[in-house]
């Protein structure tokens, strides 16, 4: 298992601006397409976390105002893509998003002081 947490944070430190946006998205490309080898060359599973940032074309009363950074780089590299967020208390929701073999659904989970176990109600 590689686990590449927050993939595009360094890619945003690094370069900033419109400007630099195509180079940004070149170098964040080749990293996608090298943990792809390492994954078909070792079978070995690829999980890696983004950031999100409000969207500004969203709708203020849309279900899910944020987007993924990264862009269609990242969303083309995912074989399945998830979205974490925030529920009630230690609550948090897993939706199934994009994937090929999976159907759109939710999961509810909660993370105590053991670790992640069943949701409460």
């Amino acid at each position: 298992l590689i686990v590449v947490d927050s993939a595009t944070a360094l890619y945003r430190t690094d370069y900033s601006g419109r400007g630099e946006l195509s180079e940004r998205q070149m170098q964040l490309a080749q990293f996608l397409r090298q943990l792809t080898r390492l994954a078909e060359e070792f079978g070995v599973a690829v999980f890696i976390t983004n950031q999100v940032v409000a969207n500004p074309d969203g709708m203020s009363f849309a279900k899910d105002s944020t987007k993924p950074i990264g862009g269609n780089i990242i969303a083309h590299a995912s074989t399945t893509r998830l979205r974490l967020r925030k529920g009630r208390g230690e609550n948090r929701i897993c939706t199934v998003f994009d994937s090929p073999t999976l159907p759109e659904a939710d999961a509810s989970f909660a993370v105590g002081p053991q670790g992640i176990c069943d949701a409460q109600d």
